[in-house]
């Protein structure tokens, strides 16, 4: 039995993560699988990463064999999950309103490696990545994450630190050496018991069993609908920071859904501002008219005059639109 190697980044994430590869030894006792926040865009991270340093990296495959000495990248619009040792990609519900996501990741990593398991935490905005920390350490594993003071965005690491045992925080330069001495040491054998509330949520994220029961095992309703699909959120019992999942498997912490309420409350301004501009055009056109008698070109101009005021208010609204708030 190998240690498990799973690495979170964000925003930075590109140079920091070719930073640690570079770092690490041609033969690095353990596999990598590593969480990018890319969307659903086109990735060639793992090209990168293969130049960056001497171990092979490649693009995850779904029920591929995890192997040690290996880097294994999540796909772009999949999560990557640990199922024993085989990797599986999945297309479930978005976490913190991004898919892939390093919560189920590292979750599932914890669940299937226990103290096997080296979670890192590198740099990335708001906090993915701290739940999932979490559950590695519950689990008997490992918690590691860059020094915030040396990472390009501090936000992912800044968090872990203030909600997670931390076993490790140092900068990035130091993090190869730091994690081939991890995983080099003999493993613990001494078998942790994961909470149950860890089964309930992958259960409920790979959408196995009754989702109504798995949250009840989890939390009490909250007054939020999820935003992702506007069904009921419930609030995850006795977690710091706060999360709340829904019964689709959509995840978020209270910065996250800020974060991704922020994001609708945005598209709805800008829908409305649309909507107010095309009246307002319409508006001027009646107004140009050469039917229009002197009486109807007098409603026209007062109404796009308060349509006019209006937009000026609605635009000033959309410049003041404050950060999501732990």
């Amino acid at each position: 039995m190998k240690r498990l190697v799973v690495i979170g980044a964000s925003a930075g994430g590109v140079r920091a993560l070719s930073a640690l590869v570079e770092g690490l030894p041609r033969d690095f006792p353990a596999p990598l699988l590593i969480v990018l926040h890319i969307g659903a865009h086109r990735s060639i991270l793992a090209e990168l990463l293969r130049r960056s340093g001497s171990l092979p990296a490649q693009q995850a495959a779904d029920g591929q064999r995890i192997e040690a000495g290996q880097i294994f990248v999540a796909a772009p619009d999949r999560h990557l999950l640990v199922v024993d040792d085989t990797l599986r990609l999945s297309h479930g519900a978005k976490e913190h309103h991004t898919r892939p996501a390093i919560d189920p990741l590292f979750l599932s990593a914890a669940l299937a490696g226990g103290t096997r398991a080296i979670g890192v935490l590198l740099t990335g905005r708001l906090d993915d990545g701290t739940a999932g920390l979490q559950a590695i350490k519950a689990c008997g594993g490992i918690a590691v994450v860059q020094d915030p003071a040396d990472a390009e965005v501090p936000d992912m690491p800044a968090s872990a630190l203030r909600h997670v045992e931390i076993d490790h925080c140092l900068p990035l330069a130091e993090i190869p050496q730091l994690l081939t001495s991890l995983a080099a040491r003999p493993l613990d054998d001494t078998p942790v018991r994961p909470p149950p509330a860890l089964v309930h949520e992958l259960a409920l994220f790979l959408a196995k069993g009754d989702p109504m029961e798995h949250l009840t095992q989890l939390g009490q309703p909250s007054s939020y609908a999820c935003p992702e699909c506007h069904g009921g959120l419930w609030e995850v019992s006795g977690a710091r920071p706060r999360r709340f999942r829904c019964h689709t498997g959509h995840a978020f912490t209270v910065r996250t859904l800020q974060d991704t309420l922020a994001e609708a409350a945005d598209e709805s301004l800008w829908n409305a501002r649309r909507a107010l501009q095309e009246r307002l055009l319409l508006l001027r056109e009646m107004e140009a008219a050469p039917a229009a008698d002197d009486t109807r070109r007098a409603a026209v101009r007062s109404a796009a005059a308060r349509l006019q005021s209006q937009l000026g208010q609605l635009e000033g609204l959309m410049a003041e639109v404050p950060e999501p708030i732990e």
